[in-house]
């Protein structure tokens, strides 16, 4: 049987009761007695490294995941971490990129419910996610929630109480989990290298929502005390007339120094395009921009956290593994 490392982080799925509301409260150990099936799946180990809130985790906590993860590499064939939702997405995008080419699956998986209640999708979230894990056809970062396993990079969280949180943006589920079968819609290759652990990431980075009316005063505090700024704009993509002297004014200040814009989009599907509006287009000309095109806000945060954490020299190289996929993040990657 395939040996799994179990790893606990806290969250949902670990919380009990209090005065003051849920909190985590179990280890991994006692989450696993409420699986006892499991032991059909494959053989596992238990490990806690934190017991958090997920409102709580920073890239100190994936630094951490990784760490265990590299750590205990070669003794195990897989991994399933168990996490709070609400950072999930996001989680799973860092550690998309800070471990690179896994021939082992490190699936990630959490619950609506605490898996206490008599009531709750934790038991089915956390066993479905051991069978993948144990599968050999499974590798790289995955989520498995609600009998579906999403990319690394391609998830976010779209509901807030319902059992079935977890969306793929922008690209098909790789597998669903029904009844203990394992279907699969897209096999996943081999990985081309050697194991990668990067642990080095540069949290500069700000996301700046725009709404109807935004002052343009906003933007030289942002540009001076950011080095990533993502820009969350409507439909395709553009700057509004509103913040366009500020911006522009912000893009000349600190053009080739070190700065870096991401145009994305408050829409979750379908992603952006800034050609298609003047109100895109010619900002797109008159500056060195990326854009977020069909990623998903998660994976274009985290992506940006580990390229500049690399120190990756220059917008054209920048640039060039942006664009480059990773576990399934991008895949309209016309660059002009």
């Amino acid at each position: 049987m395939k040996q799994i490392l179990m790893i606990g982080t806290g969250g949902t799925i670990a919380s009990t009761q209090t005065e003051q509301g849920l909190r985590p409260g179990l280890g991994t150990e006692d989450i696993l007695r409420y699986i006892p099936a499991v032991q059909d799946v494959c053989e596992v180990d238990a490990i806690q490294v934190c017991s958090l809130d997920s409102t709580n985790v920073t890239p100190e906590h994936w630094k951490l995941l990784a760490r265990t993860v590299e750590e205990n590499y070669e003794t195990y064939d897989g991994f399933v971490i168990c996490h709070g939702t609400d950072t999930l997405a996001y989680t799973a995008a860092a550690l998309s990129y800070m471990i690179r080419n896994s021939e082992k699956p490190i699936v990630i998986t959490g619950a609506q419910k605490p898996i206490c209640m008599d009531v709750t999708d934790a038991k089915t979230n956390l066993l479905d996610s051991f069978i993948y894990a144990a599968d050999d056809g499974s590798r790289n970062v995955s989520i498995v929630f609600d009998g579906k396993v999403i990319a690394g990079t391609r998830a976010k969280k779209e509901r807030a109480k319902s059992y079935d949180a977890f969306s793929s943006i922008n690209f098909p589920y790789l597998a669903v989990i029904q009844d203990g079968l394992l279907v699969r819609y897209i096999r996943e290759e081999p990985c081309a290298g050697v194991p990668e652990f990067f642990y080095d990431m540069k949290d500069s980075v700000c996301v700046l929502k725009l709404i109807p009316g935004m002052r343009g005063d906003i933007l030289p505090w942002v540009f001076e005390h950011y080095d990533c700024i993502v820009i969350e704009s409507f439909g395709v993509g553009g700057i509004p007339q509103t913040l366009l002297p500020a911006f522009y004014e912000e893009m000349e200040k600190w053009k080739d120094k070190g700065k870096y814009v991401v145009m994305a989009t408050q829409v979750a599907k379908e992603g952006s395009n800034m050609t298609v509006y003047e109100v895109g287009k010619q900002v797109k000309q008159d500056f060195q921009l990326l854009e977020a095109y069909d990623m998903t806000l998660e994976a274009v945060i985290t992506k940006m956290m580990w390229l500049m954490g690399r120190g990756v020299p220059g917008y054209a190289r920048v640039k060039r593994e942006f664009y480059t996929e990773i576990n399934h993040d991008v895949l309209f990657t016309k660059r002009k």
